[in-house]
């Protein structure tokens, strides 16, 4: 080996150094001790200056990765020296890893396409993550475009690479959040998809299995990359992995192993850890896609194997939780059965079966929990299957209350526990289904009247049955009584319930049985909190001395502190996931763990409270109960103050859009009054010529009866408008009477609450622009009708002219002095329109000066452009002088070439002297310096 080493510090020759390397590559998987501490410097120097090389660096970080890597054959392997195996490669990749610039180095070249240099380069860097993983993580993070290099080999063409590829970034993105958030952003979900889809889906091989665990190591505890993923639809992406035939027996043991990590993917997406925002919005992204309906498929499908099955029930279970819609097509669901059943009965069905796994059991358990999850609609279906009234008489299907009662009270202490639980959830956070589940009937025995639940529950805590059923039955009683005074007061109807807690409490019995008489000590102080007095036998008081002189307050607090102190409690606190190592571990449930801390320090408190602190406290509690009440009326108030300002907004909407069609109507009346002036103004000209240029009997007779015609229509005209104006008019009294109205339920709504007084001021505000508006309108109609009072005075002078027209036949004198009255007006008129005249000439003046100032910015512009053309044929000339250099350039260079190959001097060709060393560059250059 030292020999090896010598030859490939001094060797000149390259034939020499790669022999050296391929004979030092061999020795390394039995000697790699040896050629780690001497060979690992002369091999990363060898990395450094022979890169021109491809053969002799494949060698090179062959023999790096054999002394590195751990991964050697079993029969290599001695099971005592596992541990000196593995301290020996993180010894040596902490050598490597020392000086940065090796692990930049071998980024260099896991970029290079040549499949000996490539491959290994990835086996190495992989190897390194493996051993040293935060601190190569750290490096490749601050190196420049290290992630990004990385990831180009998932594109590889050549399967080998592309998926040590994945096995590579699986150890790059192990709990570095950074990192995962690059190569998110890198387009890996889409690669790594494509990949799954192009091996086939579930039916894939472990390629399949490698990309689902990077794909995990993406996603997990990374709510960026958890919404980069739904944001880019890949979760729509994910529906056809769940696919699955009518014959679902002889899966292989590969395809169990993937569906079970897309299943393990599903729920990390909807994990109850993420933000709930996150969660919630990936829930209705996989039922708008159709996942949840692929999941409940496979859930009611024949033939899935065992843990594949609990496995989904889990994912379905997390993608219902706390989202309705998911949570009411589940309840939809039947399993394909005759007659169909629905899919929660049939759960139910195994859960209550003690011949079922057990793991099973718990998922089925946690389904129905997460089904009740914040889900009032469910809870009520739930407890209306145990009422009287809705329970099937005729015996033909199960319901879940049934199978549940049956649960409660069978021999299996586990289904027991799993019932009572699953019953406790439906009336979490509940008040109103605690009351109804008092109305539940239970029949004894022939002959006997039926007892309620809630009385039959002593009998079985007394019966002296395991502690697991003990404990269920007690956390169902807590949260059934907890909140709910009318429950407790039921409870303590019962004589028999209080002397049974408190010599539960009181007796000093083992370990396994402090857990029930914690959970007794929590129902009694429960009964205590909750108690409305209404039992005088057992009011807060008297039962408050009975723990004094049957149990000791401080004897009575240290038994409740059994409970948060017991260690099953501290693993169930954890998730909500019941996950339980064997049968016997399955004492309490998430949820009440919730009710445990919440209760413990209350109760502790009001144990040691006196009657005058209590009376207090019922009196704070009946203010605060009057407060809410008052609060509740002011709510109402305002939501009706709300309803009714929306109406008004809608009227003030509709008398606006009114209004805007009626200033529409004005303007268009106001353009056919100007058309009627024009043409009455026309007539009058007309009627000027006539007068003038026809003296005659005859002419004047003519223009006589032209102008009645003219008198008649302009009646008729006039007759229209005044209709028109009485309209307008009639419309604007309308508005008048809604505005009064709008003002007087405005002031009458003055008196609310300030949110509503700020809501309504909008509305006021609203109100004072809409007078304004009218306002104008009526200064308009106002105008108009002096148009029309103007045109009647007109129509009057007319009429006057015909009745004095009239005699014209027996007296042409008159006749001339009323045309010589007609010229004056005329000439007055011909006046106005030469003063009209006159301005539009100077309007027409004041264009032509603009018109020339803007010709002249035209011509600046054009002298600009020319310039700018005259810069740019410039540019052009000098880029056509640069590219005839080049090419002569490039000529000489070929030239060169030539006359170095013909004395004998290798030359490249240009790919690879960009990629070869340096040093040979130097060398080519004294070449043809000498030359």
């Amino acid at each position: 080996i030292q020999k090896l080493c010598d030859r490939v510090a001094s060797s000149t020759l390259l034939d020499d150094r790669r022999d050296a390397v391929r004979a030092l590559k061999s020795l390394s998987k039995k000697y790699r001790l040896e050629v780690g501490i001497q060979a690992m410097e002369h091999l990363i120097h060898v990395l450094q200056t022979d890169r021109s090389d491809s053969e002799i660096i494949g060698y090179a970080l062959d023999t790096l990765y054999n002394v590195i890597s751990n991964d050697l054959e079993e029969e290599e392997q001695e099971e005592n020296s596992a541990k000196q195996v593995d301290d020996l490669g993180s010894q040596f990749t902490e050598i490597f890893i020392k000086q940065q610039e090796n692990v930049t180095l071998l980024l260099t070249l896991v970029e290079e396409f040549d499949f000996h240099v490539r491959w290994p380069g990835v086996k190495l860097l992989t190897s390194l993550l493996k051993q040293q993983g935060p601190q190569v993580q750290q490096i490749i993070l601050v190196s420049p475009m290290g992630v990004s290099r990385l990831m180009d080999l998932l594109a590889d063409s050549r399967e080998v690479i592309r998926n040590d590829g994945v096995l590579l970034l699986q150890q790059l993105t192990k709990s570095n959040a950074a990192i995962q958030k690059i190569v998110a952003f890198e387009n890996a979900f889409e690669r790594l998809l494509d990949i799954i889809t192009e091996e086939g889906n579930s039916d894939g091989g472990i390629v399949v299995e490698d990309c689902l665990l990077l794909l995990q190591n993406l996603l997990k505890n990374n709510n960026s990359n958890q919404n980069f993923f739904k944001e880019g639809s890949y979760i729509q992406r994910m529906k056809p992995w769940f696919e699955v035939g009518d014959d679902n027996c002889g899966w292989s043991a590969q395809k169990v192993t993937n569906l079970h990590l897309m299943l393990q993917l599903v729920r990390v997406l909807v994990s109850p850890t993420n933000p709930p925002g996150a969660t919630s919005s990936c829930q209705k992204a996989m039922f708008h896609c159709g996942l949840l309906q692929q999941l409940c498929t496979i859930l009611m499908a024949t033939g899935v194997p065992a843990d594949i099955l609990t496995e989904t029930i889990n994912t379905v279970s997390e993608v219902i939780r706390g989202c309705q819609t998911n949570q009411d097509y589940f309840a939809s669901v039947n399993a394909p059965s005759n007659p169909p059943r629905p899919a929660i009965v049939v759960l139910l069905m195994s859960m209550v079966n003690e011949r079922q796994p057990f793991v099973l059991r718990c998922a089925v358990l946690y389904c129905f929990q997460c089904f009740l999850y914040k889900n009032q609609k469910g809870q009520g279906e739930i407890v209306s299957t145990l009422l009287p009234s809705t329970i099937d008489a005729t015996g033909n299907s199960v319901s879940a209350g049934q199978l549940l009662c049956g649960g409660l009270f069978s021999t299996d202490s586990l289904s027991n526990w799993c019932a009572a639980v699953a019953l406790a959830h439906a009336l979490q956070e509940n008040a109103t289904l605690k009351e109804q589940l008092l109305r539940v009937q239970l029949a004894t025995s022939i002959g006997n009247p039926p007892v309620s639940l809630l009385q039959r529950f002593p009998f079985f805590l007394s019966q002296g049955s395991k502690v697991q059923t003990r404990v269920g039955l007690l956390m169902l009683l807590c949260t059934w009584l907890s909140n709910c005074s009318i429950a407790v007061t039921h409870f303590l109807h019962n004589p028999a319930n209080v002397p049974f807690l408190t010599g539960q409490i009181a007796e000093n019995l083992g370990e396994e049985e402090q857990l029930v008489q914690g959970l007794c000590a929590l129902l009694l102080g429960i009964s205590i909190y909750y108690n409305d007095n209404s039992l005088e036998n057992y009011r807060k008081e008297k039962l408050k001395q009975l723990i004094e002189k049957r149990i000791g307050r401080e004897n009575f607090i240290e038994k409740l502190g059994f409970i948060s102190k017991h260690e099953l409690y501290s693993r169930a606190a954890q998730k909500p996931q019941p996950s339980f190592s064997s049968p016997d571990h399955m004492m309490f449930d998430h949820e009440f763990t919730k009710l445990v801390k919440e209760l413990e320090g209350v109760i502790s408190k009001a144990i040691y409270k006196s009657s005058e602190e209590d009376k207090k406290e019922e009196e704070v509690k009946k203010t605060l109960e009057q407060h809410d009440n008052i609060v509740t009326h002011y709510k109402k108030v305002i939501r009706e103050q709300d309803q009714e300002l929306e109406e008004l907004k809608q009227r003030i909407n509709t008398l606006t859009s009114q209004n805007e069609q009626l200033q529409a109507t004005v303007t268009q009346q106001v353009s056919q009054i100007q058309q009627h002036k024009d043409q009455y103004n026309l007539l009058k000209v007309q009627l000027g010529k006539d007068t003038q240029h026809h003296n005659s009997h005859s002419d004047t007779f003519q223009m006589n009866g032209i102008q009645t015609e003219e008198v008649s229509k302009l009646k008729e005209e006039l007759e229209e408008w005044k209709n028109k104006h009485e309209l307008l008019q009639g419309q604007l009294r309308e508005k008048d009477s809604v505005i009064e109205k709008l003002n007087s339920s405005q002031l009458e709504m003055g008196t609310t609450e300030q949110s509503s007084q700020t809501s309504k001021s909008g509305g006021l505000e609203h109100n004072s622009e809409l007078q304004k508006e009218l306002e104008m309108l009526r200064n308009q109609i106002h105008l108009q009708s002096a148009e029309i009072s103007k045109l009647q005075m007109e129509n009057q002078k007319l009429q006057v002219m015909n009745t004095t027209a009239d005699p014209v036949l027996g007296d042409s004198g008159a006749t001339a002095a009323s045309s010589s009255e007609l010229e004056a007006r005329l000439e007055q008129e011909i006046k106005e329109l030469k003063s009209e005249v006159k301005a539009l000439s100077e309007e027409k003046e004041s264009l032509k000066q603009h018109l020339d100032s803007s010709s002249s910015t035209v011509a600046i512009l054009q002298d600009e452009k020319s310039k700018l053309q005259r810069e740019v044929a410039e540019s052009k000339k000098e880029q056509d002088d640069l590219l005839v250099l080049l090419a002569d350039q490039d000529q000489k260079i070929s030239a060169l070439k030539i006359k170095l190959k013909d004395l004998g001097v290798p030359v490249e060709d240009e790919d690879d002297i960009e990629s070869g060393d340096q040093g040979d560059e130097d060398e080519d250059g004294d070449e043809e310096e000498q030359d």
